[in-house]
């Protein structure tokens, strides 16, 4: 009888161990669902606004200074506010820092329904800095929850990333039309932020988490800079948030200038999005083959680089084909989110390289939509701009290649 007890008790002890805590299951499970909301709202609230620029500056009144700046703000956010990133989930834990940054971000976007040229900029920049957080703190939680799964997972955040994106840059015009007010059709895109804020408080407080890096943990981004692959993961992030976000916020309005009207325009932008959720999936895939990744990076970024000079020699009519291979470009990102996620050995060393590479990527990167826009100024066309960005793409296909190379020996 006892020894059938102590067997009966080794049995539960044995599945104790073995079994998932019910705590942990419940921020897997959800953590999916969570996982691609995030995704659907982190390029949303940027690729709405690019399309609605035009409409915006025409109701209200905004200078050439201003309609520079408000492309800029969401790389300025990402890069001072993901800073902080690495410090703040260190205080509260990595799911408690994306809530509060989800709450952030629903506040900035319903702070834009206000139409002026103030509560614009204010809600930008606010709504920025929620997704400036996001952006750096979602590599680390795939980290900590999908270590064995960091490429499928990717795959579904960039995936739904582009979703977003691709909604938002095709109807918020249409939205705007409706809604009769381009603010309006801005703060819009705050609903789905609250929603995503609603489905991701059970993921928060099942974590009750101690603190995820401890002290003990912490490892300092700047230090990563004194490695070669820490500068050349932020040198390619740099080098690609400038080129992406060039085309993001500028392309409509390019287009427009080339004759179009701003709702084509829009879907324009969105295809390019749309291309992009298909393209991650197959460089995703090629990525996981064996020695892969290297092709996978030098098919994205070789097809940026087409898209730029295709843009700029051929006409606005002829659209279709350059945002066919900028948006297959754009899936150079799901790549170098899945080299920052399996860097280093712990979560603490995937964030240090996440901050580092997102706060000083985007801090230069800022260099591409306001160099863009300046540059337009300056010379009063699109002509100049477009070289410029054809300069970047090349740099970028040289980048990956470098980078690749170190992946291929570190792995």
């Amino acid at each position: 009888m006892s020894s059938a007890l102590h067997t009966s008790k080794a049995s539960q002890a044995d599945h104790s161990i073995h079994a998932p805590h019910p705590r942990k299951r419940l921020v897997a499970v959800v953590g999916i669902l969570a996982v691609a909301l995030v995704g659907l709202n982190l390029r949303a609230g940027i690729s709405s606004a690019s399309a609605l620029f035009h409409d915006l500056q025409l109701v209200l009144g905004y200078g050439t200074f201003t309609a520079a700046l408000l492309p800029s703000i969401p790389t300025l956010c990402f890069a001072v506010a993901g800073a902080g990133t690495s410090w703040l989930v260190r205080r509260v834990g990595v799911e408690k820092a994306i809530a509060l940054a989800l709450a952030t971000l629903t506040l900035g976007l319903a702070l834009r329904a206000v139409p002026s040229v103030g509560m614009l900029v204010l809600g930008t920049v606010v709504s920025m800095s929620g997704l400036a957080v996001c952006n750096v703190a979602m590599p680390s939680f795939i980290r900590e929850h999908y270590a064995s799964k960091t490429t499928a997972m990717t795959g579904l955040y960039t995936i739904t990333m582009s979703l977003g994106a691709t909604i938002s840059a095709a109807v918020s015009v249409p939205l705007a039309l409706q809604l009769d007010s381009p603010s309006l059709g801005l703060a819009a895109w705050s609903i789905l932020s609250l929603v995503t804020l609603i489905a991701f408080i059970p993921v928060a407080l099942a974590a009750h988490r101690r603190q995820v890096i401890g002290r003990g943990m912490h490892s300092s981004p700047w230090v990563l800079l004194k490695t070669r692959q820490g500068l050349l993961i932020t040198a390619f992030f740099t080098i690609q948030a400038i080129a992406a976000y060039s085309i993001i916020s500028w392309l409509p309005t390019i287009l427009i200038a080339g004759g179009l009207d701003p709702t084509t325009a829009g879907l324009i932008l969105g295809l390019a999005q749309v291309v992009t959720v298909g393209g991650n999936v197959a460089l995703l895939a090629l990525a996981g083959r064996p020695g892969g990744l290297r092709r996978a990076f030098m098919v994205a970024s070789g097809s940026y680089l087409l898209g730029a000079v295709a843009l700029l020699v051929l006409p606005a009519q002829a659209a279709v084909a350059p945002a066919l291979l900028l948006g297959l470009g754009f899936g150079v990102f799901s790549l170098v989110l899945v080299v920052i996620s399996r860097s280093g050995n712990t979560t603490a060393e995937a964030t240090a390289m996440s901050t580092l590479a997102q706060s000083v990527g985007y801090l230069v990167g800022t260099m591409g939509p306001f160099g863009m826009g300046l540059a337009h100024s300056l010379s009063g066309g699109w002509t100049l701009p477009l070289i410029l960005l054809v300069a970047v793409a090349a740099v970028q296909v040289v980048l990956a290649w470098l980078l690749t190379a170190t992946g291929r020996k570190s792995s």
